[in-house]
């Protein structure tokens, strides 16, 4: 592990948090759990705000709109910007416009929200048609998901379409008595229908996220620090992206976990995981160190 679980700035990570301008937040198990915003997390918010640190909120959910997912936080008393945001949708957006300049029809398995996403970025929903050929195929966690519309993508991956995928995740979180069949779950029914896999999976821990942000912002990689609870897609996706992973015991992770992680870094010359940068009980105790660093 590179550094402890405590408050001691060692002068390797003072340098590290002295370069942030902008962070990059997880948002269950970071900013509040399920339904519940933490004690804390308006005033880090507010107190990163007020030393010239921004912040960005990150989701591999693409079932919402940025819309949506402001009204989810405006009710929570977040009043965040479109700027503020950045899901999977968004990434997506931004490597097709990026990727296939000339695209505009696209054939989506996604929810009615997310749709509405692509539409305001000027894309255009096809029907399940076999006549009404797409430029792009793009796969997400598709709650309304239906039999023929599964069929229809298989098929457009079948035919060689471009085809990219909003996020890896094979199940959705949920504290209901389901499961919640996510995004790489339909990736891997395609595949087994049709050998094709996805062009492109986005959503942590692929960096394409975080290198969105970065754009946007006109950051470099050691300027952003992306924090969550989860080792293997948000510091995972630090990692790949030459950023700063920091993780945040309040969601899933453990401490344990964390250290049988750090525990196979020194061990292995290619672990599975590699680990944070730092490793905070919280975000106010993130905010105590970066205010630290900036000697403030």
């Amino acid at each position: 592990m590179k550094e402890n679980h405590n408050k001691t700035l060692t002068p390797e990570l003072k340098e590290k948090l002295a370069k942030i301008k902008h962070l990059a937040l997880d948002m269950d198990g970071t900013i509040y759990l399920g339904a519940n915003l933490f004690p804390f997390t308006i005033d880090f918010l507010d107190g990163m705000e007020a030393i010239g640190v921004k912040h960005s909120f990150l989701t591999n959910n693409p079932t919402k709109s940025v819309a949506d997912y402001l009204h989810k936080l405006e009710g929570m008393g977040i009043h965040a910007t479109e700027e503020n945001m950045y899901t999977t949708s968004l990434a997506a957006i931004d490597y097709i416009r990026k990727t296939y300049p000339k695209a505009k029809r696209l054939f989506m398995l996604g929810t009615p929200s997310m749709v509405s996403q692509f539409e305001k970025a000027g894309f255009e929903a096809c029907a399940d048609d076999p006549l009404d050929v797409p430029d792009v195929l793009v796969v997400a966690f598709d709650t309304t998901l239906v039999y023929p519309r599964l069929c229809r993508a298989a098929w457009w991956a079948a035919q060689g379409i471009p085809y990219v995928a909003t996020n890896p995740d094979r199940v959705c979180p949920t504290d209901l008595p389901v499961i919640l069949v996510d995004c790489g779950s339909l990736q891997k029914c395609i595949e087994h229908a049709t050998g094709r896999r996805p062009d492109i999976v986005l959503g942590k821990p692929d960096p394409t996220m975080l290198q969105g942000i970065m754009d946007r912002h006109g950051l470099q990689p050691e300027e952003i620090a992306m924090v969550g609870d989860r080792i293997y897609t948000d510091t995972a996706m630090a990692h790949n992206a030459g950023a700063v992973g920091v993780l945040v015991l309040s969601g899933e992770t453990t401490l344990e976990t964390a250290e049988k992680v750090a525990e196979d870094a020194r061990t292995n010359p290619d672990p599975e995981f590699y680990p944070p940068d730092v490793i905070v009980r919280d975000i106010a105790e993130l905010g105590e160190l970066i205010r630290a660093a900036k000697g403030l």
